[in-house]
């Protein structure tokens, strides 16, 4: 790490040595000498980082190297920051234009000072950084032993981890769990961290035969610092989100007594699994179990902990139901680690033995296993020295501590990093426990931190993403959630992992974190991150060096609004400022001081203006604002030549149909000044003539959104978007549902599209669609054809991601063979006219997910259907009832109903419960149990089918097992 912060600092140095050379008359020999210095260190410290654990001469060593640097940061930002209170911030932008005549005396002897004390420091670090080599015999390490960058290759990051050593634990328990008894059981699974406690209870969560048989799942992560009060209102919201219901007025204010109530009352008629994660302390045990109800339904309660106390206490009841999972056999181990480091080929014979014996350092853990194979994949497999080299670190006589060893693995995963890397996966300690993280916050505070730095033909944001995929593949970051096309929307590390990057960016000042009122930190820490307890006002000051404050309000809410945000000028070094959720109504006036800040982010609070003074942020490279209530931007905003991310938008989504609208923002008329802007979302186009003329200077605009689009504004956005080669998103709203989006002018569409949203009448499909040879996911809304689009898009070679939203008035959609190659999903919604749809044999061959919606004239599923071998999933929302009823195998109910019971694929369960959704009769009928299963031959080999209808004026479900989104949300995610 201490790599990392040395080269960090000599890029600024380098910096402030050209930008800034006649204001450090008289030291810029100093200067270069200290960065020759620093350079001169950095090879040997790349090396450092690994060794200092078990030497405490090259602790000491690093420790002085990392203070020096911290201090020249300091020196040289406080140096800046007093040149720009002196003369104005005028000067951060025009430093060769300032006279030296008006730089005091006073300020040139501070940093002259200053920089010769710092060399001195220095001299004396050289000397005993000589000494130490000399002492220890060392040779100075060659630069060709480091780490150079590596582009990670693309595809899809989040292919599921192999699995192994889970069937057989799997089966055990779901058996505990489909065949006990019907009052309420408790079973804990119990083992220490890394485990995979937490794998494999999501994998029985989500297993067939356990979604068929509890009609409700919830799952709740306990977290050490968890809040009672936040998770159970998170419980009600999954209950009644199951049933598509608005959660009860009232609960927000209910205290926590009233809140069990609601969730006691909801299951008593019903049989649920509950799961409850990580459970660390017996308090949280004693907390929630007597919120599920005993109602001998056969309901579960499914827990995981390392704590044996938990487990047996939870199972006081139940004692033969406590469940100590092992760690994997050597067979088992072996797999997997073959599996990580070889992909599937043999272990060359020369490198089985060394092999074995670090596997056995991994002693079945599977997350150590899983971080040793990150590190051995990337060696050279022709040099058994290198593999033995990795051995030798590991140490020897831990075999009788297995968590000590797993936490000595993931320290040398961590070592093994190279430096840029290892900045990254440190900030990882910043994000509370339990949280996903967002893949594009995290590359933007990444970036804003100064951990990512351009290379040539790569935007800075690439880089970034590369780094993230980079610790991915090392199995050091786990893929939360991705987008349809596989791109990481969130992310997070194992909780063990998490506890040692916490420990060193403690030891290294890189971050405290405030989880108490009267929690201390050094002085001369970088980052505070808060999560639990407001720090006072003192705390804030002593943290005179500062560069970041992240406030994270959902996890533990303070009592009362944030009031540390008056700042003094001790904190203006200030470069990340994240109060994200915090409950602000006004933007805080003290920010607009804060000249080095690069990332604002006031993103789901109440604050609705942005002061015109916020030009004095002449450094700031994101200002996200999304679902705050911002509706304009001042003028002044054109100033801040470094912007490079604006996001001034919400989504507001409509009760019928779960489709989001946007709202933007009113831009100034000359937005095309902010020439590094790379993120605009999402502007109105209906606030003067010339601005979408504007947006063709924005030539690195990667994501463009526009609303309240107009026909007449057509061909000047066309003339724009020529220009803009960089654009990877574009999204255009019309200002009205029937008014004409027109396009039709683009003639050099950009070629690296990979995302298209369009709302609003299209006479036709532009054919400049057809160019879009990297475009990945299309969605249309309001398009109103006439003519049957699938044919005019189906040989687009990379579309994964199809949507259609009141596209097409016709009576038929036809999918031709060999049509749509790669798409993975596809949505159909209110096609008011459609009544048949007809999938031609080798059709759709990559087909995961089919939705259709609001299709009521479509009397049958789609002819040709049962040719979609990969078809995993099948909604259907707000369709006819006679269509479900098509689906039963047998047409006869009582024997009906148990010959489906037998089917090992397709299983209904019906949730009778009033819906605000319309469905017409005939359509439902094929899918119901009742029905005369027509369909059912069509459909019988697709693993999740689910349907909403109406039956005698009630609203019903009929489902085959609810899937993970199922739980999330009912409706498919329309949202561009």
């Amino acid at each position: 790490m201490t790599e990392g912060l040395v080269t960090f600092a000599l890029i600024k140095l380098a910096d402030i040595i050209q930008e800034e050379e006649r204001l450090l008359t008289g030291v810029k020999a100093e200067s270069e000498y200290i960065r020759d210095e620093l350079e001169f260190m950095l090879v040997f410290l790349r090396a450092a980082d690994a060794m200092e654990e078990k030497d405490d001469g090259l602790k000491v060593l690093v420790q002085k190297v990392r203070d020096v640097v911290y201090d020249m940061e300091d020196t040289l930002d406080l140096f800046r920051l007093r040149l720009t209170h002196d003369h104005g911030v005028k000067f951060c932008s025009s430093v060769q234009t300032i006279s030296n005549s008006i730089i005091t005396l006073k300020a040139r002897h501070q940093i002259a000072s200053k920089i010769q004390a710092l060399k001195s420091r220095v001299i004396n670090i050289s000397e005993a950084h000589r000494r130490y080599l000399i002492r220890n015999n060392i040779t100075e390490p060659s630069s060709s032993s480091t780490h150079t960058p590596r582009v990670a290759r693309p595809g899809n990051t989040v292919e599921e981890a192999n699995i192994v050593g889970i069937e057989k634990p799997k089966k055990h328990l779901i058996g505990w769990l489909v065949r006990g008894r019907s009052e309420r059981e408790v079973i804990s699974v119990v083992g220490m961290g890394g485990l995979g406690k937490t794998t494999l209870v999501r994998k029985i969560y989500h297993d067939a035969d356990v979604k068929k048989h509890f009609q409700f799942r919830v799952w709740i992560t306990l977290s050490p610092s968890f809040k009672e009060e936040d998770l159970l209102k998170y419980i009600i919201q999954q209950l009644f989100r199951v049933l598509q219901k608005t959660v009860p007025q009232g609960v927000d204010n209910m205290d926590n007594d009233k809140l069990k109530t609601v969730i006691n009352r909801f299951l008593q008629q019903k049989r649920y699994l509950i799961v409850l994660d990580d459970v660390w302390h017996t308090d949280a045990w004693d907390a929630f179990e007597p919120v599920f109800p005993n109602n001998s339904r056969g309901s579960h309660i499914l827990l995981t902990t390392r704590n044996t106390e938990v487990a047996l206490t939870a199972c006081i009841e139940f004692p033969d139901k406590v469940y100590n999972l092992d760690p994997l056999s050597p067979e088992e181990s072996w797999t997997l680690f073959s599996k990580k480091v070889f992909q599937n080929t043999d272990c060359p014979a020369h490198l089985k033995n060394v092999s074995e014996r670090i596997l056995g350092r991994c002693e079945g853990l599977p997350l150590a296993i899983e971080a040793m194979s990150g590190v051995l994949a990337i060696r050279d497999r022709s040099k058994i020295d290198e593999w033995e080299m990795v051995y030798r670190s590991l140490g020897a006589g831990l075999e009788d501590n297995r968590m000590r060893n797993a936490l000595k693995i993931l320290s040398l995963s961590y070592y093994d990093l190279p430096y840029y890397l290892k900045s990254c996966l440190l900030y990882f300690s910043i994000f509370p426990e339990g949280i996903p993280i967002q893949r594009m916050r995290l590359i933007r505070l990444w970036i804003a931190e100064g951990f990512v730095k351009g290379r040539e033909g790569m935007a800075l944001e690439e880089v970034a993403e590369d780094f993230l995929n980079e610790l991915i593949k090392r199995s050091l970051v786990q893929v939360v959630e991705a987008t349809s096309y596989g791109q990481v929307k969130t992310c997070r590390i194992h909780d063990l992992l998490r506890e040692i990057l916490i420990t060193k960016a403690k030891e290294q000042d890189f971050v405290a974190i405030a989880k108490e009122q009267n929690m201390t930190w050094s002085e001369k820490v970088r980052r505070v991150s808060i999560h639990n307890a407001m720090p006072s006002m003192q705390q804030i000051h002593v943290a005179s060096r500062l560069r970041s404050l992240l406030v994270f309000w959902g996890i533990d809410s303070f009592p009362r609004p944030p009031k540390f945000i008056s700042l003094s000028s001790r904190s203006r070094l200030l470069t990340v400022l994240d109060m994200e959720g915090t409950p602000l109504k006004e933007f805080p006036n003290e920010v607009v001081s804060l000249i080095f800040l690069k990332y604002l982010s006031l993103r789901n609070t109440m604050v609705n203006s942005v002061p015109s003074s916020i030009s004095k942020l002449q450094n700031l490279e994101s200002l996200d604002l999304k679902h705050a209530q911002v509706t304009e931007l001042p003028v002044d905003i054109l100033k801040l030549q470094k912007l490079r991310h604006l996001l001034v938008y919400r989504y507001e989504t409509e009760s019928d149909d779960q489709i989001s609208n946007k709202h933007g923002f009113k831009a100034p008329a000359q937005i095309g000044n902010l020439l590094s802007v790379q993120k605009l979302c999402f502007l109105e186009a209906d606030q003067g003539q010339k601005l979408m003329s504007e947006l063709g200077r924005l030539i690195h605009l990667r994501r463009l959104g526009i609303i309240k689009f107009r026909k007449e504004d057509g061909k000047d956005l066309c003339s724009s978007i020529d220009k803009l080669t960089n654009l990877r998103a574009l999204s255009v709203t019309s200002i009205t549902e029937s008014e004409v989006i027109d396009l039709e002018y683009l003639s050099s569409p950009p070629q690296f599209l990979q995302r298209l949203y369009l709302t609003g009448r299209l006479e036709r499909l532009p054919d400049w669609i057809l160019s879009l040879d990297s475009l990945v996911k299309l969605v249309l809304k309001w398009s109103r054809l006439r003519e049957d689009p699938l044919l005019f898009l189906q040989n687009l070679p990379n579309l994964v991601h199809l949507e259609f939203i009141q596209v097409y008035s016709g009576e038929a959609l036809h999918f031709s063979h060999e049509g749509f190659k790669e798409l993975k999903v596809l949505g159909l919604n209110k096609l008011e006219r459609l009544k048949s749809i007809t999938v031609q044999k080798g059709a759709l061959p990559s087909l995961q997910k089919l939705v259709v919606q609001g299709c009521k004239l479509l009397q049958k599923v789609p002819s040709g259907i049962k040719h979609l071998a990969k078809l995993k999933a099948l909604d259907f929302f707000d369709m006819p009832y006679d269509f479900v009823k098509r689906l039963r195998p047998d047409g006869t109910a009582q024997r009906a109903g148990w010959t489906f019971l037998q089917k090992p694929v397709v299983q209904f369960i019906k949730i009778l419960q009033i819906l605000p959704f319309d469905l017409p009769n005939n359509l439902i009928r094929r899918l119901h149990p009742d029905g005369d299963g027509e369909d059912y031959h069509e459909v019988r080999n697709v693993p999740e089918i689910y349907c909403t209808y109406q039956k005698n004026g009630n609203w019903e479900i009929y489902y085959n097992y609810a899937r993970p989104d199922i739980l999330l949300k009912r409706q498919p995610d329309w949202k561009p």
